[in-house]
């Protein structure tokens, strides 16, 4: 492979931080802003503050509504917890179905699974709300959970396929003459093994609920059940005045769990991505 000029070399490297700089300065005034007061947020656009406070994190803790953004924090961990534990259940097992059973009809069903990852959430907006009116869930949090332990997310369900698919099959063979059944074989050989694509489907999960607005808008009503992206709506009043600077302090705050996330598991991510067949 021909090696590139020094300058070249140079001139790519510099384009490359320039970018990564132009991405990240959003959230660089975000964090810069956090710290300003009401008055210079929007009319001192540079990174470093010429005032400097710190009564943005004091007020968006305390929260609003006689609610405060720590509960918003809980109640957006204790859903996303369960959402994480639902589709790690439910599609790790219709993957290792669609993956290693056989069963009648298994490809129609496989495609049928694939076609729903086309169709827009809009579209069974409407549906969904009638139902779980019905079933008396809406203003808790089984709208945003239920589905989750049956297997709903087909786009985990295909790449912990791909991902079981390349496991070799001898392994599953050794736990037969072993004495193990499907189970557990599921349960002692494959998952352990698919260890990197659970775990990518866990930070998609999480990060996806956690960000997640139009749902948990469309089914929670009180505020005391409010999560973040809710609890941070609130700091923003069209009918009088918005508190800025609570906002981005608390906008701050509710980035932190989703980046440790990410980064403590990175190298998990990383693999469960390129040895499941998504590849760019």
């Amino acid at each position: 492979m021909q090696a590139y000029p020094r300058h070249t070399a140079w001139l790519v490297h510099a384009l490359v931080m320039a970018l990564g700089i132009l991405m990240l300065y959003p959230i660089l005034w975000l964090i810069s802003s956090s710290f300003k007061p009401d008055h210079l947020i929007f009319s001192d656009l540079r990174l470093w503050p010429a005032e400097m406070t710190l009564d943005n994190y004091t007020k968006g803790w305390k929260g609003i509504s006689g609610t405060s953004f720590g509960s918003f924090l809980a109640n957006s961990m204790i859903l996303c917890l369960l959402a994480v534990l639902g589709n790690l259940v439910s599609c790790s097992m219709a993957a290792y179905a669609f993956g290693r059973l056989d069963f009648s009809l298994k490809n129609i069903w496989f495609g049928l699974m694939m076609v729903t990852i086309m169709l827009p959430h809009h579209v069974t907006i409407i549906p969904q709300y009638v139902l779980f009116h019905k079933l008396g869930w809406v203003d808790t949090f089984s709208p945003l959970t239920v589905p989750k332990l049956l297997a709903t997310d087909a786009f985990f369900i295909f790449l912990m396929v791909q991902f079981i698919r390349g496991l070799p099959r001898d392994l599953d063979e050794s736990g037969r003459i072993d004495g193990c059944g499907p189970i557990q074989i599921y349960w002692r050989i494959v998952m352990p093994l698919a260890l990197p694509a659970l775990i990518t489907t866990a930070i998609f999960t999480f990060i996806w609920t956690w960000d997640d607005f139009f749902s948990q808008l469309l089914y929670l009503n009180t505020p005391a059940k409010y999560t973040v992206p809710l609890g941070l709506r609130l700091f923003l009043d069209s009918s009088s005045q918005s508190n800025w600077g609570a906002m981005m302090a608390m906008s701050v705050v509710s980035l932190i769990p989703s980046l440790v996330i990410f980064f403590s598991l990175q190298r998990y991510f990383v693999e469960g991505i390129s040895t499941s067949g998504i590849k760019g």
